[in-house]
Protein backbone atom coordinates (compact mmCIF):
# COMPACT_ATOMS: atom_id res chain seq x y z
CA UNK A 1 0.00 0.00 0.00
CA UNK A 2 1.35 3.43 -0.97
CA UNK A 3 2.04 5.79 1.90
CA UNK A 4 0.08 9.03 1.72
CA UNK A 5 1.99 12.27 2.30
CA UNK A 6 0.87 14.17 5.38
CA UNK A 7 -0.53 17.63 5.00
CA UNK A 8 1.22 20.47 6.80
CA UNK A 9 -1.60 20.57 9.37
CA UNK A 10 -1.43 16.83 9.99
CA UNK A 11 2.33 16.98 10.46
CA UNK A 12 2.06 19.90 12.87
CA UNK A 13 -0.64 18.09 14.82
CA UNK A 14 1.52 14.99 15.14
CA UNK A 15 4.49 17.10 16.26
CA UNK A 16 2.31 18.72 18.92
CA UNK A 17 1.10 15.30 20.11
CA UNK A 18 4.67 14.00 20.37
CA UNK A 19 5.75 17.08 22.33
CA UNK A 20 2.76 16.82 24.67
CA UNK A 21 3.51 13.15 25.40
CA UNK A 22 7.17 13.89 26.09
CA UNK A 23 6.36 16.87 28.33
CA UNK A 24 3.72 14.94 30.27
CA UNK A 25 6.02 11.99 30.84
CA UNK A 26 3.82 9.60 28.81
CA UNK A 27 6.75 8.67 26.57
CA UNK A 28 8.96 6.16 28.32
CA UNK A 29 12.71 6.27 27.91
CA UNK A 30 12.68 3.33 25.50
CA UNK A 31 10.42 5.18 23.06
CA UNK A 32 11.93 8.63 23.54
CA UNK A 33 14.57 8.32 20.84
CA UNK A 34 12.11 7.14 18.18
CA UNK A 35 9.65 9.89 19.17
CA UNK A 36 12.33 12.55 18.81
CA UNK A 37 13.43 11.10 15.45
CA UNK A 38 9.83 11.13 14.19
CA UNK A 39 9.33 14.73 15.36
CA UNK A 40 12.58 15.73 13.66
CA UNK A 41 11.50 14.14 10.37
CA UNK A 42 8.12 15.88 10.59
CA UNK A 43 9.76 19.24 11.28
CA UNK A 44 12.01 18.82 8.24
CA UNK A 45 8.98 17.98 6.09
CA UNK A 46 7.14 21.07 7.37
CA UNK A 47 10.19 23.23 6.61
CA UNK A 48 10.25 21.88 3.03
CA UNK A 49 6.56 22.62 2.60
CA UNK A 50 7.00 26.16 3.95
CA UNK A 51 9.99 26.80 1.66
CA UNK A 52 8.10 25.45 -1.36
CA UNK A 53 5.06 27.59 -0.60
CA UNK A 54 7.25 30.66 -0.12
CA UNK A 55 8.90 30.08 -3.50
CA UNK A 56 5.52 29.61 -5.20
CA UNK A 57 4.20 32.85 -3.71
CA UNK A 58 7.34 34.76 -4.72
CA UNK A 59 6.95 33.36 -8.24
CA UNK A 60 3.35 34.52 -8.39
CA UNK A 61 4.30 38.05 -7.36
CA UNK A 62 7.12 38.16 -9.90
CA UNK A 63 4.68 37.17 -12.67
CA UNK A 64 2.49 40.14 -11.73
CA UNK A 65 5.33 42.65 -12.17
Amino acid sequence: MEKRELTFGEAMSEIEQIIAKIESGETDIDALSSSVKRASALIKECQKKLKSTEEEIESIFKEDE
